[in-house]
């Protein structure tokens, strides 16, 4: 599923080649992908045509685009496969066309949600002052944020009294944060994913979202991570930070600080990649 960088790479695409576009059209291919508009597929397409789109916004793993002048926003939710995609109008359907938006504008393009599996969807909600979608209301700050409260988070970890990959997967404490970065973030700062949060320092969780930003700030500047074809940007590219990855998918081979196996355990549903020498385990207390 894309995480942050992922996601923050198809809103810049959005924001160069859909914002400040009137919707001339749009057209519901599969009622799966508008699901969480409850109104329907109808309700959907019409309510967006004649509607001005404003500069794309993200929060975390969170895309919307907001209608100006409203204060409703189409909220995108990629799922595991979800594409955005800007199309010249002649380009052939793609097999799993799911939306299309059409412009009033002689640009020659139009907005496109594609999506194989149909987890992700689009849909309409309401806005809060701050611009924000009502329904991802309680969703933290991610840690590229500006606004983002470095203490505020160390309090938080101290209190929750958990384990420190739990804590970076917690959209309620940092958002943004999946998987994937997550590994990559616990093996810079040389942290086990079952380090207790009530441990760390306020130095370490300093330490540590340093490494986070590092991470994400790198994976930006060549486009995301794409293991296969379904991650791309809204002109159909892959991004290049697998290339680059030290611990996610890197089960056996050697570890880039000291050459130890990397190993791989069962976690949550998911896998963590680590060095068992770099990343030593927490004491069991008895």
């Amino acid at each position: 599923m894309p995480e942050l960088p992922e996601v923050e790479v198809v809103r810049r695409g959005l924001e160069r080649w859909v914002a400040h576009r009137t919707v001339a059209d749009a057209e519901v291919l599969h009622p799966r992908a508008v699901r969480r508009h409850i109104a329907g597929p109808d309700d959907f397409a019409h309510r967006l045509e004649g509607h001005r789109i404003g500069t794309p916004s993200r929060r975390g793993k969170y895309l919307w685009l907001p209608l100006e002048d409203t204060d409703q926003a189409v909220l995108a939710h990629l799922g595991m496969s979800g594409q955005l995609l800007v199309q010249p109008h002649e380009t052939p359907a793609e097999k799993h066309l799911r939306i299309r938006v059409r412009f009033a504008d002689a640009l020659g393009t139009e907005l496109r949600f594609v999506d194989q599996r149909t987890f992700g969807g689009l849909s309409l909600h309401d806005t809060s002052a701050d611009g924000l979608p009502d329904v991802i209301a309680h969703i933290a700050r991610d840690p590229l944020d500006p606004l983002f409260d470095d203490e505020a988070f160390h309090q938080a970890l101290r209190r929750k009294r958990t384990t420190i990959k739990r804590a970076l997967l917690d959209q309620s404490l940092i958002s943004g944060v999946g998987n994937i970065y997550a590994d990559e973030a616990l093996w810079r700062a040389r942290l086990h994913y079952e380090r207790p949060t009530a441990t760390l320092t306020r130095p370490r969780t300093a330490e540590l979202l340093g490494h986070v930003r590092d991470v994400m700030n790198t994976a930006l500047a060549v486009g995301g991570t794409s293991f296969d074809s379904l991650y791309v940007n809204v002109n159909g590219e892959s991004g290049y930070f697998d290339r680059s990855l030290d611990a996610y998918g890197r089960e056996g081979l050697p570890c880039n600080r000291c050459a130890t196996p990397m190993r791989r355990r069962p976690w949550m549903n998911r896998s963590s990649y680590f060095c068992p020498k770099c990343q030593r385990a927490p004491r069991v207390t008895p």
